[in-house]
């Protein structure tokens, strides 16, 4: 079927994070929400038929994944990515900020450090502390409007230094890889992942692998599982997949989380049991429908987001030259250099909330390297990020 993504959906009213918070959130109602990363657009026909289907059945007891429902991950990952994976490894969590929780803790012990490639999804940070570790920054680096991995800079972080001598440290027990990456939209490349896998594998550090925009790509560009480097590298990660940014089913909260080592998995349901609940029946429901029958309306998303992005592109670079567009590789989150306005990370955050009235993502909240940026989500109608442009062109026209 067509889907007709211009047309607005209204989510006023519906407990929206993104729409129901705007006076708790940015202190105002006349807001254009382009923070929270979900879709203002109605998720794939069969999906909403699906869970009306299993909601008409009165009983909603405790419930568990099918062997359908694992056939249908398992084909996904081996059609996608080229990805065999056994169905034993697949663990399924409410949520990958849960999932990432509980996998800091089951391979780490408070006082470790893990590292982290800021700027950086911040809940990750919450996730790293909330185990008692520490954070460690392998900051990304921007060369030529592109961020990059820093080896060097990597590989220093398994050393402490003593005076004038380093020395290896044991400290470091984990690195969070987030791929594609949050906010900055690299599409990390196959040979960029052997080299940051390698530096951490080789001292000890568990990897793990952010993957849940795995499937929100621009065109030219491929996702490759951690995992599937190499038997060496899927033996020593934790990969967190969803797909809630894919079909926009956040609020069911269902994430598989994939790890091969039997180890590993082990330790991983170990911390979790008793203190993260099961999926939902719904979230099960939904991630089965979205998996087998949600690639068409997913096409057609892909297609609307590289519109916008065309949009996007182009309304900077004639009329608001100052905000320049990060190149996303993936996702459908935008990261914005508002560096040549001049201003203060608080200036900048009043005037865009209380001047132009447009909620981003202030950059700052992404750690080292975020300052003077904004992370804008365009998967909205045309309709609203136009106007969303308009209301920033207004306010920055005497900057």
């Amino acid at each position: 079927m067509k889907y007709n993504f211009d047309q607005i959906c209204e989510r006023k009213g519906t407990g929206s994070v993104k729409w129901d918070s705007l006076r708790s959130v940015f202190g105002h109602e006349d807001v254009i929400p382009m923070w929270i990363a979900d879709m203002d657009f109605p998720a794939p026909q069969p999906v909403v038929q699906a869970l009306v289907d299993r909601a008409k059945h009165p009983c909603y007891g405790y419930s568990q994944p099918g062997s359908d429902l694992i056939n249908v991950i398992t084909e996904r990952t081996r059609r996608k990515f080229n990805w065999e994976i056994d169905p034993d490894w697949i663990v399924f969590t409410p949520g990958i900020i849960p999932a990432l929780h509980v996998a800091i803790r089951s391979v780490t012990r408070p006082g470790n450090q893990v590292i982290v490639q800021e700027p950086v999804y911040y809940p990750f940070f919450k996730a790293i502390t909330g185990s008692g570790c520490q954070i460690v920054n392998n900051g990304l680096k921007l060369i030529n409007g592109r961020y990059v991995m820093d080896y060097e800079d990597l590989e220093s972080k398994f050393f402490s230094k003593t005076s004038m001598i380093s020395t290896p440290t044991n400290d470091v027990k984990a690195m969070i890889l987030c791929s594609p990456h949050n906010p900055v939209g690299r599409v990390w490349e196959r040979d960029e992942l052997i080299k940051a896998g390698e530096i951490a594998i080789k001292h000890g550090a568990v990897v793990i692998s952010d993957e849940i925009h795995c499937e929100i790509l621009f065109k030219g560009h491929r996702h490759t599982p951690f995992a599937s480097l190499s038997k060496e590298f899927e033996q020593n990660c934790i990969i967190c997949m969803a797909p809630s940014k894919t079909f926009n089913l956040a609020g069911l909260e269902v994430s598989t989380v994939i790890i091969p080592n039997k180890k590993l998995r082990d330790e991983f349901k170990d911390v979790r049991a008793g203190i993260q609940p099961e999926t939902n029946i719904f979230g099960y429901v939904a991630l089965e429908a979205a998996y087998r029958y949600g690639d068409e309306w997913l096409q057609q998303v892909l297609d609307y987001l590289e519109a916008n992005l065309i949009f996007l592109r182009s309304y900077l670079q004639d009329r608001i030259k100052k905000i320049r567009l990060i190149e996303p590789q993936g996702t459908y989150l935008m990261w914005l250099d508002c560096r040549d306005f001049g201003l203060d990370d608080p200036s900048l955050k009043k005037l865009m909330r209380e001047q132009a009235r447009v909620g981003m993502n202030d950059g700052y909240l992404f750690g080292a390297g975020g300052s003077g940026f904004q992370r804008m989500n365009i998967a909205c109608p045309r309709s609203v990020l136009e106007e969303s442009l308009r209301r920033i062109e207004a306010a920055v026209k005497n900057l």
